[in-house]
């Protein structure tokens, strides 16, 4: 494998490792309403777990509500239920038509608890990261061994790992402390 493709493949595993950890802060709650937080959800319909965002469009019309839309309106008790059955603590009130969240203020402890498992999701990217880093470094030794890397190319290659690295660690760091502030304010 050629110095570029090393490079390449380490920047988009590492450019994965971030998009995931983007992807579960949606679902981490903040003051404010936000549809991400029931994005994530699959309901239990017709045989099968679908998402929330295939089954219902949903909104946030004001800072403490969430509306989920039901394109069918025979879904939404399987949405109510999945809604009460998931990790979120969120109570959904139904008129038959739409489901409305009202999202309670967050407590100090509560606050504390998320802010810690933000730093906790920070710290499973990170570590994504770093593996890839520790496998773009063990694919420039094996080529550098079998002959098609030269030492000086091997070590160039590990250090431009290494700026990678640098740089998405730190992309995870912003990302998780934009996060923590947001959950953090009051």
């Amino acid at each position: 494998m050629p110095l570029d493709d090393i490079l390449l493949d380490a920047e988009e595993r590492m450019e994965k490792a971030v998009d995931v950890f983007r992807h579960s802060l949606t679902g981490i709650r903040t003051g404010r309403a936000n549809p991400g937080l029931v994005d994530t959800l699959r309901v239990e319909v017709y045989g099968s777990p679908t998402p929330i965002k295939a089954l219902a469009s949903v909104g946030a019309p004001e800072p403490n509500q969430i509306v989920v839309r039901p394109f069918d309106p025979t879904t939404i008790k399987d949405i109510e239920k999945a809604i009460q059955a998931s990790d979120l603590s969120l109570n959904p009130q139904s008129d038959g038509r739409l489901i409305r969240i009202v999202i309670p203020p967050l407590s100090a402890d509560v606050r504390k608890k998320m802010s810690a498992r933000i730093r906790d999701l920070a710290e499973e990217a990170k570590v994504a990261i770093r593996n890839v880093r520790r496998d773009a470094n063990k694919a420039a030794d094996t080529e550098k061994g079998d002959g098609d890397l030269t030492e000086d190319d091997c070590d160039r290659c590990k250090e431009d790992v290494q700026e990678l690295t640098k740089k998405y660690e730190g992309s995870v760091g912003d990302l998780a402390r934009t996060k923590e502030a947001e959950v953090m304010e009051q």
